[in-house]
């Protein structure tokens, strides 16, 4: 056992985290099971994307009504040729969404091409094209997220982003809790903001592929991004600072809230699952 994985673990032990993973375990589980995911899990999971990608965007301020985005992913409508900044993000969380269902499988085995393909469409024309599906270089430095106070250096971040692929390779064993290690995947890419732009929409649709690729949620059915929404956006943010601070207080909160928010992504998942049995999804 590395030392991260030892440190995740005693985190993940604490009488203020521990039940509220058990809480994530059982709440996906329970979606699992449901019963409008026996033929139609497909569906259920297209539909997840979408309010996944409308919660990821709205995360990042960009809001949508929740019926244009899922035009917009089955291609029923297209994008203008001259979008807003509102509409560039949205596009950017409906795109890093989307390829979640491609790259899933890669966060375990080759993790950082997971975040150079999701950065790739997850950033697309937010930043010069150069920049697009690699971290920042020499002095190049974040200005967004700014409420998690200061960006890494680019320097560290090739560390930071090792710790993240050994913390995913320890996925395999079965000694991390997948909750646990959806949300530090999670929180770090938020807060050492990797790339120049899009990192909370990177980090979102990263999470998303570890819930799916542990186990936690295999059906891909939960919508964690809009636990997030549901839990308020101050809410959100607050606690990723305090992950930021590199305290066990402040990790064990954002660990806490983010299992919260997993709760609350299986409640909308079978809310998916019951109005796709019900034949009435929009």
């Amino acid at each position: 056992m590395t030392a991260a994985t030892d440190a995740v673990l005693r985190l993940g032990d604490r009488p203020d985290v521990a039940p509220k993973v058990d809480a994530a375990r059982d709440a996906c589980t329970a979606l699992r099971w449901h019963e409008g995911l026996r033929r139609r899990t497909p569906e259920a999971a297209a539909e997840s994307r979408v309010r996944g990608a409308h919660a990821s965007g709205g995360l990042d301020g960009a809001r949508l009504s929740l019926d244009i985005v899922r035009d917009l992913m089955r291609g029923a409508v297209t994008w203008h040729t001259e979008l807003d900044p509102v509409e560039k993000v949205m596009r950017c969380a409906i795109a890093a969404t989307a390829e979640t269902e491609h790259v899933r499988a890669l966060v375990t085995t080759a993790p950082l091409q997971a975040l150079a393909r999701l950065h790739l469409v997850g950033a697309a024309g937010l930043v010069d094209d150069a920049a697009l599906g690699r971290p920042r270089l020499g002095r190049e430095e974040c200005r967004e997220l700014t409420d998690l106070g200061p960006a890494v250096p680019a320097s560290e971040v090739p560390a930071r982003l090792a710790g993240l692929v050994e913390l995913l390779g320890a996925l395999g064993s079965g000694v991390l809790p997948g909750a646990l290690v959806a949300a530090v995947v999670h929180a770090e890419i938020a807060t050492v903001r990797p790339f120049l732009r899009g990192n909370g929409l990177v980090a979102r649709a990263t999470e998303r592929c570890v819930v799916q690729a542990s186990g936690l949620d295999p059906t891909g059915v939960a919508v964690p991004e809009e636990g997030y929404a549901r839990l308020g956006g101050p809410a959100y943010v607050g606690a990723l600072a305090a992950y930021g601070t590199g305290s066990p207080e402040g990790v064990a909160l954002w660990l806490g809230h983010a299992c919260d928010a997993y709760v609350a992504g299986a409640a909308e998942g079978a809310a998916v699952a019951d109005a796709v049995r019900a034949g009435r999804l929009g």
